[in-house]
């Protein structure tokens, strides 16, 4: 049966309509809100050309967040890819035996749950008085340790990234182990005949052989990094005093607190710019790995 030619594209048609509806024309929309002033209550809006930005970058609170979002960055590219990698490389060793599935299961679990149920348990733990953490800290008679942990300026936001680290390590974990496992056997094989101990195998020929894997997850940890809200908000919503906010509770603030839309459209394009060029580099280190 002959197909005419512009049957393809009709398939392809409704996904696109969708794609532009829900993704391009929104982004494109408040790019333009971007350089104006308005608010939900009003039907004008009036052009304030680069004010927004300008107010964005002058903006004392600018710093805390660029350091929060930074610090989340750095502790995740450690603790999640690095510590998650020697994990993977851990289960996938001969160390565990039968037990990998079970620990597989164990390390995933947590990022099968909600972020927002995630972070309500984990005010339990801190809680100051009755939490896990101090009652653990006091039963070992680490007394002086005890904190209010979300509740101090200073290791608010070290807490949050800890919640943080506990979800989705395991997550990083898996990823790695699937690149693990389509490292061909015979490399190993070779090397023990060579005489490399575990250490020499893992350095010369699981690191090198899942390196595409490890820039990809730590891409995705990056990106992530930057478009951190729900862990925040459901824990301090920014405070105390504005110590733990980020960009995406900014952009909340300003959007729904202070009803300022054309300044939370700021902050999202912001992220956008953030987001889309470590997708960027994402591509193309990926295509110069295929080359």
């Amino acid at each position: 049966m002959k197909v005419k030619q512009s049957t393809p594209y009709l398939y392809v048609l409704p996904g696109l309509l969708l794609v532009m509806g829900f993704v391009y024309i929104p982004v494109f929309a408040n790019f333009v809100y971007s350089f104006f002033s308005l608010s939900s209550y009003s039907r004008g809006m009036t052009c304030v050309g680069l004010k927004n930005y300008q107010r964005l970058c002058t903006d004392p609170i600018i710093l805390v967040i660029l350091r929060n979002n930074i610090l989340y960055v750095l502790i995740s590219l450690i603790v999640q890819v690095g510590f998650g990698t020697f994990l993977a490389i851990l289960i996938e060793s001969k160390l565990c035996g039968p037990l990998r599935v079970l620990y597989r299961n164990v390390f995933f679990f947590p990022a099968l749950m909600s972020l927002t149920a995630v972070g309500l348990l984990w005010q339990f733990v801190y809680t100051p008085k009755m939490g896990l953490l101090n009652s653990l800290l006091r039963s070992i008679g680490l007394d002086s340790l005890q904190h209010a942990w979300l509740g101090e300026g200073q290791i608010a936001i070290f807490a949050i990234i800890a919640m943080s680290q506990w979800q989705f390590t395991g997550y990083i974990t898996i990823l790695m182990i699937v690149a693990i496992q389509k490292v061909p056997q015979e490399y190993y094989e070779a090397a023990r005949i060579d005489g490399a101990n575990s250490f020499q195998r893992v350095i010369n020929i699981t690191i090198p052989s899942v390196k595409e894997q490890l820039v990809v997850c730590s891409i995705i940890t990056i990106i992530g990094a930057f478009k951190l809200f729900t862990e925040v908000y459901v824990t301090t919503s920014g405070g105390p005093g504005n110590s733990t906010q980020v960009l995406g509770t900014y952009l909340y603030q300003q959007a729904f607190l202070y009803d300022d839309l054309g300044m939370a459209a700021s902050v999202g394009i912001v992220i956008l710019i953030i987001t889309f060029t470590i997708s960027l580099l994402n591509l193309r280190i990926a295509r110069s790995g295929e080359e």
